[in-house]
């Protein structure tokens, strides 16, 4: 069993994301739509094959329908599919989900026309972003980005969380002050600014070594006098081992919820 947590720059339009969905097939088992972000996160899981047909389907219809010069949001972005990135969600599977990976990727080279950029074992997805078309060339694909689906990133990782905490009383400069104090390793953070609040945007790569609370009350601690955190969002599903390495009377002020585990959603 493998899974695909496609970013697409949609957020807002409910008509284009129930078309998206439908796409997506028997595959999406979640979907997380932010309209500050502009940006949609379609969680699809499944068995390699059909794994594969959606993910294709999907993202044939995404790069059909949006335009990335008609794009504004807060998050950052290559192109109308943004990340595609496969996870084994097996250990020993590793070796397949690079080979989806690579599938997908020249697919999406030669019959969409979109320049893609891997990631992964050779690179990271911050190192994509910050040398696409400058350090580093597509993969596959053209050298220029498509006219109206840009670019994308199609990678291989293990299972990571996406994880945001809306705060107020502090600037966005503070909120960029304290994502880049609680960088590491094993957690990416950013600063924004969202509908008159600031964000601190997250990805726990080591799940099994970061908590949410460390990261959490690290946050509290950052926070100059005035600053509160308002509540922290999940965005996708999360492995239910994060659930079991919190304390449960937590679990709410983390964002976690039984219901949004990976194990639910495959019914285990």
């Amino acid at each position: 069993m493998f899974e695909c947590v496609i970013n697409i720059s949609e957020g807002r339009e409910s008509e284009r994301l129930a078309a998206f969905s439908l796409a997506a097939g028997n595959s999406l088992r979640d979907l997380h739509a932010d309209p500050d972000h502009h940006r949609s996160v379609f969680t699809l899981m499944n068995d390699p094959d059909s794994l594969s047909r959606d993910v294709r389907h999907l993202i044939s219809q995404v790069a059909a329908t949006l335009n990335i010069d008609e794009h504004h949001g807060v998050h950052p972005r290559m192109g109308v599919v943004d990340v595609v990135p496969f996870v084994a969600l097996h250990p020993e599977q590793t070796d397949r989900a690079i080979a989806l990976r690579n599938e997908t990727a020249e697919w999406m080279g030669s019959d969409l026309g979109v320049p893609v950029f891997l990631y992964g074992h050779e690179r990271t997805l911050p190192d994509v972003r910050r040398g696409a078309f400058h350090d580093l060339v597509p993969d596959f694909g053209p050298p220029r980005p498509h006219p109206t689906a840009g670019a994308s990133a199609v990678g291989q990782r293990d299972i990571l969380i996406a994880w945001n905490l809306w705060i107020e009383g502090i600037s966005l400069s503070d909120a960029r002050h304290i994502a880049r104090e609680i960088r590491s390793p094993d957690v990416r953070a950013l600063g924004m600014s969202v509908r008159g609040a600031v964000q601190v945007s997250c990805n726990v790569i080591d799940v099994r070594q970061t908590h949410l609370s460390t990261v959490y009350d690290r946050v509290q601690e950052l926070l100059p006098q005035g600053g509160r955190i308002l509540r922290s969002e999940l965005v996708g599903l999360a492995p239910r081992l994060v659930l079991e390495s919190e304390d449960q009377a937590r679990w709410e002020e983390l964002g976690l919820r039984p219901d949004s585990t990976i194990e639910s959603r495959l019914g285990r």
